[in-house]
């Protein structure tokens, strides 16, 4: 059979569709007998080949595609194995090198479908009927050319926190055009609050003005401060910012930018616990205008803040948080046996882990929006303990005693952190989620302000009863306030409350919308070596994608049969996103004028929605066509057996 053959019945080509079914090592075959599935596909009429992998995405598995692609043997490719979403774009090259068009193949998911929700003979059943709509619709196919859109070879980084500036200056020595959006008058976020940085307690300021002068002296990197986005519209290559310049309106900022003037530091010079100061800030409101080819996010994280009350936070002064200690520190620096805080000796502190992380639901309170924090923060541990060890090698005279959970210390150097501690006589004690510490001030002997009990597990839950001079609460991480951004780029965010990649390993800094990638702390708890690798790899696909000069997109998107569409307007009623479609002028063969939709390619998802509501049956999805969906219901529904 090829191309030009004829089905007796109906008269229409007919396609020789191979299929090719994977055992994914088990995670298929072990619930669905793959043999079966191919025996039973393999009688249907449109398929050619029929033939079963361990793995179909190895390299012998894709050799098998191209070689019968190149024989002749099928015209067509059905893959059926884990989601498409893991290893399509695998598939498709594989076709592509083949020779062929990327898009006569057609992919059943047949593991997330079906084997890790079914076992046995249903298993293979759905299997079987999943895999022949997919040759169904295989056999419907048609070569489908991408939508090629310019990129303007320039880049939006809406954050200028560490990650922001990694990414940036990656940019920049790729010859890429970047401007730096970032809210406050100071470049730096979060880290610039820091002093030394685990493991390797570098200086964060030593890190932040290296990065920072680089970013300032770089003529392709323009910095926007005191700036918002207010407005975002276009597509991948060719984005539109409304950005809004403001003058500083908190008093850390304008106290900064204050410290910075009237200390006669140059621009760049680092200020403790503000950062770097790239100019000098707006005294009046102005709005402008940014045009990207692609969007970088790095909007950070914010710190958690303790409830009134938790582990006595507000309620008594000495219970203060980690990043209100690194600071006092870092600021009142003392040489004595014992560490001073705010003009008072610390003969004793309880250190508490696991302040706004690891949430149980049931157990910890919700916050007013009904959120818990489930996730770890990952950083907290190693901070911590950080903290601990260059207390007690600076003044060996305080006693400190870490309330913990479970020790995370996971990333490279980390682990010598608690070795140290141990060496430096920091005292453990572990308690349950259930049994958390209570810190009180009614029973605290002598002239201690505060008494922190506990069950310790480590001793078999004996109850400990540690008076202190201090509490500090080792908060975590939540995520940034950008929910203003969130709604107007429509970005996607996970369980935990931060935006959430496509995949975690084939596509981790990337997002749905083509053009946006993710950078740092917006996406996940990192500690600083992991943010500088995340902005390291959005700014490396970021600079791909606008290194061609011209973006290419799936050509899966609406279009117009322009004889049959009668103008109603009901699809760009129905559209969900803004600019894809709308109304255009069309002239027909004999003269006539009429409105018919019109498609922006570029903006198109393919969702579909306008399809459903066209009462002429006008307007398709290319390569989703309501005749091949009729094909695959049909062969679900038909006798395979």
């Amino acid at each position: 059979m090829g191309d030009d053959m004829k089905n007796e019945a109906t008269g229409e080509k007919q396609r020789k569709v191979g299929v090719y079914i994977c055992y994914c090592g088990g995670n298929i075959s072990d619930h669905v007998y793959v043999e079966k599935v191919r025996e039973s596909v393999e009688k249907m009429p449109l398929v050619s080949v029929a033939r079963t992998n361990m793995f179909m995405c190895s390299d012998p598995g894709q050799e098998m595609i191209m070689e019968d692609l190149k024989s002749g043997a099928v015209d067509r490719v059905v893959v059926a194995s884990c989601a498409p979403s893991l290893h399509q774009t695998t598939f498709r090259n594989a076709v592509k090198r083949a020779g062929f068009n990327p898009y006569i193949y057609e992919h059943a998911n047949i593991r997330e479908h079906v084997s890790w929700v079914h076992n046995g003979d249903s298993a293979t059943e759905k299997a079987a009927r999943l895999v022949s709509a997919a040759v169904a619709k295989a056999n419907l196919l048609e070569p489908l050319e991408p939508i090629r859109v310019d990129a303007i070879a320039h880049a939006a980084v809406i954050g200028g926190g560490m990650a922001g500036m990694k990414a940036a200056t990656d940019l920049a020595d790729k010859g890429v055009k970047v401007t730096i959006i970032e809210k406050s008058p100071f470049l730096g976020g979060n880290v610039a609050k820091l002093d030394r940085l685990a493991p390797s307690n570098t200086k964060a300021a030593d890190l932040l003005t290296s990065l920072a002068t680089n970013v300032l002296a770089n003529p392709l990197i323009t910095v926007h401060s005191c700036s918002t986005v207010q407005s975002y519209e276009g597509y991948v290559g060719n984005f539109k910012l409304g950005i809004k310049k403001c003058p500083p309106d908190t008093g850390t900022d304008k106290d900064g930018c204050s410290r910075n003037v009237t200390s006669g530091m140059k621009t760049g010079a680092y200020i403790p616990f503000a950062g770097v100061l790239p100019d000098a800030p707006p005294s009046s409101e102005e709005n402008i205008t940014i045009d990207a080819g692609v969007i970088i996010l790095a909007t950070g994280f914010k710190p958690y803040t303790p409830r009134n009350g938790e582990y006595g936070y507000s309620d008594y002064p000495e219970v203060i948080t980690l990043p209100e200690l690194i600071q006092l520190m870092a600021t009142g620096k003392n040489s004595g046996d014992r560490l001073v805080v705010n003009g008072r000796e610390i003969r004793s502190m309880a250190m508490i882990h696991c302040v706004g992380s690891r949430h149980i639901p049931g157990i910890h309170t919700e916050d007013e929006a009904g959120n818990l924090n489930e996730y770890c923060s990952r950083t907290c541990c190693a901070a911590t303990l950080n903290a601990a060890n260059n207390i007690k090698e600076a003044h060996p005279g305080t006693s400190i005693y870490e309330f913990y959970r479970d020790i995370r210390t996971y990333g490279r150097g980390q682990e010598e952190l608690y070795s140290r501690a141990s060496k430096n006589k920091v005292v453990f004690i572990r308690f349950e989620a259930d049994a958390g510490p209570e810190v009180t001030s009614k029973e605290a002997p002598g002239d201690y302000p505060l008494l922190v009990r506990a069950k310790d597990t480590l001793t078999f839950g004996e109850e400990v009863a540690v008076p202190v001079d201090l509490v500090v609460l080792a908060t975590g991480m939540e995520p940034a306030a950008i929910s203003d951004l969130v709604t107007m780029m429509k970005l996607p965010v996970g369980a935990d409350r931060f935006l959430q990649e496509v995949h975690p390993k084939l596509r981790p800094v990337e997002l749905p919308k083509a053009g946006i990638y993710l950078a740092g702390t917006c996406q996940a708890p990192m500690d600083t070596g992991e943010v500088s690798n995340a902005a390291g790899a959005a700014a490396a696909k970021a600079a791909s994608l606008l290194g061609k000069g011209h973006v290419d997109l799936d050509p899966f998107v609406a279009s117009v049969d322009a004889d049959k569409c009668k103008g109603t307007g009901e699809c760009v009623k129905a559209c969900l996103v803004e600019g894809a479609l709308g109304m255009a002028d069309y002239e027909t063969e004999d003269g006539e004028k009429k409105q018919i939709a019109r498609v922006e390619p570029a903006m198109c998802t393919g969702c579909g929605a306008c399809v459903a509501v066209c009462p002429d049956n006008a307007i398709d999805i290319s390569g989703w066509t309501l005749e091949q969906y009729e094909a695959m219901v049909d062969w679900i529904v038909a006798d395979i057996k």
